[in-house]
């Protein structure tokens, strides 16, 4: 359901205050070591979730796109931060224990594919006995294998999907190019398979391509960006702590974000693909190092990071479809009260998953993925 909203620019200055002092009363002291902890890649995707549930919310949920502007302006950085970061957690997972291609998929694929089949089936079960949608059985089979070739906001069953085949074809070929010895040239060969494959352009993913066409610089990019924290840190040749102390931590993290906000009033009227890209890698790495450069963590930048995978999943059809929140509150409350209840969906979701696969709780190793 789409929401009226009158008053955008007031209800987005309400909800940036809220938010900005929940994440401030969130801060804590940095505990993890090392040049890219486990704590600094939850934040990261934390953020990343956020950026692209808060672009749905202010150009496709309400009335006035000005609302949630501009931090709904960046859901295509926060796709590229999860690209990139899910290049880089490979990648060192790979240089710590590569797993033969058969045992990759086995272990990736139960992660991928277990929550997008629960989701299905419930979208599914739900659009047919509630809003009595159906689909043709060509479009489940496609969607229980993640093939997902529209990505239409309002009348796909959960048009972010798109997202999941790009993520499926990067698992697909990583553990194929992969090379422990030069994982600089894997990066590379993977980034030109992505390119020739788009360049083709393949019926199957037509109505998507566009989409693709904007992030695939970012997996291989997060590959390469892995390889040389590795070398940096197996030859201790960097302190990250002294670093930042010699320029100057703040005054770093002050550039950082005045570049942020400088690249993005600027690159946003882009229309061409690549040089959207690259404004939007810059916008990464940008973030990425203010996060590398800050002594302390946003504990629920963590929190939302850790279930955002079943956040993605699930998201959009909760607010849009079934939402029941934003039809009685106004939309800065409502928006509000959707972070902690999809927190929680999430949570609930995410103990499903480990019940039916009967799975231990994770290792860190396997939280790096």
């Amino acid at each position: 359901m789409i929401i009226s909203i009158n008053n955008a620019f007031e209800a987005t200055i309400i909800f940036n205050i809220i938010l900005g002092i929940i994440l401030l009363l969130s801060l804590r002291k940095k505990n993890d070591k090392g040049i890219f902890p486990i704590s600094l890649s939850q934040e990261l995707k934390g953020i990343a979730i956020l950026l692209v549930v808060f672009s749905h919310v202010g150009y496709f949920l309400v009335t006035d796109n000005r609302f949630l502007f501009p931090l709904s302006d960046l859901a295509g950085v926060g796709v590229d931060l999860f690209l990139f970061l899910s290049g880089l957690g490979l990648t060192a997972s790979a240089f710590k224990n590569k797993l033969p291609i058969l045992n990759f998929y086995h272990k990736h694929f139960l992660k991928l594919f277990t929550p997008l089949w629960l989701t299905l089936i419930g979208l599914l079960t739900l659009d047919f006995f509630v809003l009595k949608i159906t689909y043709s059985w060509q479009f489940i089979a496609k969607s229980f294998l993640g093939i997902f070739t529209t990505a239409d906001i309002y009348k796909d069953i959960d048009s972010p999907l798109w997202y999941f085949t790009l993520i499926l074809f990067y698992y697909l070929v990583f553990p194929i190019f992969f090379s422990k010895k030069r994982p600089w040239l894997s990066a590379i060969i993977i980034y030109a398979v992505s390119y020739i494959i788009l360049y083709l352009n393949i019926p199957a993913i037509y109505n998507v391509s566009f989409f693709h066409e904007k992030h695939i610089i970012a997996f291989p990019l997060g590959m390469i960006i892995s390889w040389i924290f590795y070398q940096l840190a197996d030859k201790n040749k960097i302190n990250i702590n002294k670093y930042a102390s010699i320029i100057g931590r703040y005054t770093l993290i002050a550039m950082l974000i005045a570049f942020i906000f400088y690249s993005h009033s600027y690159f946003r009227q882009l229309t061409n693909p690549d040089q959207i890209q690259f404004a939007s890698i810059a916008t990464v790495l940008a973030i990425i190092i203010i996060f590398m450069a800050k002594k302390f963590e946003f504990k629920l930048l963590s929190l939302i990071g850790v279930y955002s995978y079943e956040i993605y999943l699930l998201h959009w059809p909760i607010m849009y479809r079934y939402d029941f929140i934003y039809q009685y509150l106004p939309a800065w409350l409502a928006t509000l009260i959707y972070i902690p209840v999809l927190i929680t969906i999430a949570w609930l979701f995410k103990k499903l998953v480990d019940l039916i696969l009967n799975r231990k709780k994770p290792s860190k190793n396997e939280m790096k993925d």
